[in-house]
């Protein structure tokens, strides 16, 4: 089983950033977190890096279902999705697959909100 889906897309690399958090906006997902994987790798141990940026996305209504059904499953939290420059100078954005993600977790109560969550960051990368 794959852990995430992916999608080229046309959008240059900032473009990109804007676009994908545009539609998870519109999917109900707000960006938590902005991690500039590049940056970060250059400031601490002077690596050059392809651009690489984790968006940590969180649909708070899944979230707070999530965590009721599961009170450690903040672990798993948020529904990272990476915008990254491939060795060709494309853009790839992929989301995690939230059921991929929720199987370490010995939860039934959980499958039905990965599902969904599934669904939805599918129709975010399929939408781009």
């Amino acid at each position: 089983m794959s852990y995430s889906f992916s999608k080229i897309v046309d959008d240059n690399f900032d473009d990109a950033i804007v676009r994908v958090t545009e539609k998870l906006a519109d999917a109900g997902f707000g960006v938590l977190t902005t991690i500039d994987i590049s940056a970060t790798l250059k400031k601490k141990i002077d690596v050059d890096f392809p651009r690489y940026t984790i968006l940590g996305a969180c649909n708070p209504g899944f979230a707070h279902k999530a965590l009721l059904a599961e009170d450690k499953i903040g672990l798993m939290l948020p529904c990272n999705v990476i915008v990254q420059e491939t060795d060709d100078g494309k853009v790839e954005v992929s989301a995690v697959d939230p059921i991929a993600s929720m199987m370490a977790v010995q939860n039934e109560s959980l499958g039905g909100i990965a599902s969904e969550v599934q669904g939805m960051l599918k129709n975010v990368i399929e939408g781009l």
